[in-house]
């Protein structure tokens, strides 16, 4: 576990495209049992939205949040298995759009669902030795599953992005401690030049997900003696509804703890950026004083998992940007085959 003493979040947003497909529109493609379904609905990107387009839109308002010069980004980092380059990085692209290059370091990262949190712990690290004033972690995905396939019901589209910098009274979060716990544990995987993932279904449960967040919490929390009484707010990844769910149950968290940050029910999983809208859901809701468990899963696989306490920054700054729940509301439906045209899952060739 790493203890964290100067490094703060300054500044957050998240976005979401407007367009949604609702879960029972795919059931009656594929016949599937509407009571089996994992989710509501999911964010569809757009035909002009990728992981770029949404990355920028989320990092700008985290500045706007911040009310810092971008300029004094030092570096930006952006965390994705979706990005629109295979040989180009999309961290420029971001750097460029919000005005904060060239003098910047710009990369990016890979880690399945858990390269947004990667990309916290790279800007937190740089922060933190000095090396830079701010950085901007981004978590940003448009994921597809294949036609048919069960993960086509919960991939989704969205971007969280957080300005990290030293503490200081404008902070609206403290970071105060991180731990990572990974291992070679193939549940889901995407080879060259495959256009959709594979998984390995039921198993993707047990010793993937439940296995990595459970022992990153664990971890976290024996090390430096934290205990869940001292958390308001827990946040876990969120493939479907029901892994976060069982995942505080075997961890003993009240459910109250957890519902502020489960958004997938009505967002589908957001893959990179997943953990971290529920972070940017708890923020736009929390008080200061209160603590923030976070923990990411990403497939491959590993965990994630942080502890943040609120600072009295969020009340002055909370309300600088769109609250993620006005861009919930913010919707419009799609059929299955105006999403598919979307989604550019329809072979012309």
């Amino acid at each position: 576990m790493v203890r964290v003493d100067d490094v703060a979040i300054h500044g957050y947003g998240g976005y979401i495209p407007v367009y949604r497909i609702r879960a029972v529109e795919i059931a009656k493609v594929w016949g599937t049992d509407e009571r089996e379904l994992p989710v509501e609905e999911k964010t569809v990107a757009g035909p002009d939205e990728d992981a770029a387009t949404m990355s920028v839109e989320a990092a700008r308002y985290a500045l706007r949040r911040a009310g810092i010069n971008p300029k004094q980004i030092g570096a930006i980092h952006v965390g994705s298995e979706s990005k629109p380059y295979a040989v180009k990085p999309t961290g420029t692209i971001v750097a460029e759009a919000i005005g904060a290059g060239p003098k910047v370091s710009a990369s990016d990262l890979e880690f399945a669902c858990k390269a947004g949190t990667e990309a916290l712990q790279f800007v937190a690290g740089l922060v933190s030795s000095g090396r830079i004033e701010y950085g901007l972690a981004i978590g940003a995905d448009t994921a597809q599953g294949r036609p048919g396939d069960a993960l086509e019901y919960t991939a989704a589209s969205g971007a969280a992005a957080f300005v990290v910098g030293r503490m200081d009274e404008r902070a609206v979060a403290a970071m105060e401690a991180w731990t990572s716990y990974v291992t070679d544990t193939p549940d889901f995987w995407r080879r060259a030049h495959e256009r959709y993932p594979s998984h390995t279904a039921r198993f993707t449960g047990q010793p993937a997900y439940f296995r990595h967040i459970i022992g990153a919490v664990k971890q976290l929390l024996d090390e430096d003696g934290y205990s869940l009484d001292d958390v308001d707010y827990v946040v876990f990844h969120q493939p479907n509804v029901k892994f976060p769910l069982a995942a505080a149950k075997a961890l003993k968290i009240p459910l109250e703890k957890l519902k502020t940050g489960l958004v997938s029910g009505f967002l589908g999983n957001t893959y990179a950026a997943c953990s971290l809208l529920g972070l940017v859901r708890v923020l736009d809701h929390a008080k200061p004083g209160e603590r923030i468990l976070l923990a990411s899963y990403g497939s491959g696989a590993g965990s994630d998992a942080y502890i943040f306490r609120v600072l009295d920054g969020i009340e002055e700054k909370r309300d600088k940007a769109p609250r993620l729940d006005a861009l919930i509301e913010r919707k419009r439906y799609v059929s299955y085959a105006t999403y598919a045209r979307f989604r550019g899952k329809i072979n012309m060739g």
